[in-house]
Order: structure tokens, then C-alpha cells, then sequence
């Protein structure tokens, strides 16, 4: 099987950039709405939450995640405005 170089760069940039202490997808979205609160409330959740930061950076479906958590909130404060 051929690998595309930019998918093999992906996979050796996503393994350089693992960490002793990362969580998993369970850790991280039990924290997605703190983090988005503190993000909302204009605090830098990535100083309080770095793990958490960390994991919506390598993992595209809990940072779809937050997107649309992110989405959702915009919509309901739009809504009781």
C-alpha cells in the first residue's frame, strides 16, 4: 500500500507531537463546556486546560465537536437576546 506524502507528514507530525500525559476523547468532552464557558467569558481555557487544548488540536472529531458546541451556545445566547 502507497502512503500520499502529505498523509504520511500527518501521521509523523501527530506522533511527534504526542504527549506522556494526553487525555482521551472521554476526558476531553467531559470538559468542552468549561472550556467553552472560559473561552466565552473571555478567559484563555488553554492556560487553565492545557490537556484539553491540546487534544482539540490532535483530534479532529472532539474539535468538531467543540465547534458545534461553540455554534450551539452562539445560537442560544442569539435566541434570548
Amino acid at each position: 500500500m502507497k502512503f500520499k506524502s502529505e498523509t504520511m507528514k500527518k501521521v509523523i507530525m501527530g506522533i511527534a507531537a504526542t504527549r506522556p500525559d494526553e487525555i482521551g476523547c472521554d476526558t476531553c468532552y467531559e470538559y468542552l463546556h468549561r472550556f467553552a464557558d472560559m473561552l466565552k467569558n473571555g478567559e484563555d481555557p488553554a492556560k487553565v486546560l492545557p490537556l484539553v487544548q491540546h487534544h482539540l488540536e490532535m483530534c479532529g472529531s472532539c474539535g468538531e465537536e467543540f465547534e458545534a458546541l461553540l455554534l450551539a451556545l452562539e445560537a442560544l445566547e442569539a435566541d434570548i437576546s
